[in-house]
């Protein structure tokens, strides 16, 4: 068994939960301003409350295993990416903070829904400038990061961050598809189509210009096969968005959310295999970045106790609070 391969795939699941997770909650976020009475604003925050902040979980999660297991992709990519994350976590600490004050503001409500829409749009951005700048590649010398520190700042890095908002936006709605009705659920019914269409173009965009970004980058696409493995993705996605479409005109409840998660595993195992066995694309091997084999199969006995409790605390939290969200429901944060 090779410990830095599964060790790999545990901080690409752990990515991957987080991304899904704290995803929607911050798609209802990034919604927000289309919806401004203040009654739906409240049951749009319920369907969240009791586990917003368990999915966050997954990102404390995936930074500890790196620091753990790929000590130089974390310093590596910690010191090139030191302005973004800065900016992605006091975003985070603007909407957590106005996800517990806000129910019990009156007069400064408002300026409480900024906060929580602010926050949620800009920890999508920066989340998106993260993934687009590590796509482009990290300059490395001597295991040690040797770009500026706005190296990250390039139109590939904004485009990945909106891109990364519209996916939010995307899943937060078809989220709140699912756990509401009425009117409410019949508006965000007609929003799910545009986002799917705006989310589709970004896909394609972020697709077609990776693997121009760098020769090695196309190197590994056209000439070690990439390409033709990711050939069935594609397909895939134009199915989804069939099937989306169809979702919606029928006015499914939980179809939609459902196909929105499809898009985006479709969208992240390309990811994995583009990269793939980088660390650092283009410049770091996973083995290469990894800690030593001890450290790796002593942390991983830590792994294998503490990944079934979040697990099991995350499926049950979501099986308590299943079901439909109305008006006059209470949740924790009241």
């Amino acid at each position: 068994m090779d410990v830095t391969v599964v060790w790999a795939a545990i901080i690409a699941l752990g990515l991957f939960m987080y991304v899904v997770l704290d995803g929607f909650d911050l798609g209802i976020g990034i919604v927000f301003p289309f919806f401004p009475d203040e009654k739906e604003r409240d049951l749009m925050m319920n369907t969240v409350a009791p586990v917003w902040d368990g999915n966050e979980t997954w990102l404390v999660l995936g930074g500890a295993a790196l620091f753990a297991v790929f000590p130089v992709v974390y310093s590596t990519v910690l010191s090139a990416l030191y302005l973004p994350l800065v900016f992605m976590l006091v975003c985070l600490i603007f909407r957590g903070v106005s996800f517990e004050i806000r129910a019990k503001s009156r007069r400064t409500r408002h300026l409480w829904d900024l906060a929580f829409i602010g926050g949620s749009a800009g920890a999508a951005f920066f989340q998106g400038i993260v993934l687009g700048a590590f796509l482009q590649g990290i300059p490395v010398a001597d295991g040690a990061n040797a770009g500026d520190g706005f190296g990250w700042l390039t139109p590939f890095s904004l485009l990945t961050g909106l891109g990364l908002v519209a996916t939010y936006a995307l899943l937060g709605c078809c989220w709140l598809v699912a756990k509401t009705d009425g009117d409410l659920q019949r508006r965000l019914h007609r929003v799910v189509w545009p986002l799917t269409v705006v989310l589709l173009g970004f896909i394609a965009l972020v697709s077609l210009w990776t693997p121009l970004m760098d020769a090695g980058i196309a190197q590994r696409w056209f000439h070690d096969g990439i390409f033709y493995r990711l050939l069935p993705v594609p397909f895939l996605v134009a199915l989804c968005a069939f099937f989306m479409h169809r979702a919606v005109r029928a006015r499914h409840h939980n179809t939609p959310f459902a196909l929105a998660l499809a898009l985006v595993l479709l969208g992240y195992l390309g990811l994995l295999v583009s990269l793939w066995p980088y660390a650092i694309p283009s410049s770091i091997t996973l083995w290469e970045a990894a800690a030593p084999r001890t450290s790796q199969t002593f942390t991983l006995a830590g792994a294998a106790v503490i990944l079934p409790i979040i697990v099991a605390y995350t499926t049950m939290g979501y099986w308590v609070f299943r079901g439909k969200v109305r008006h006059g429901d209470q949740h924790h944060y009241h």
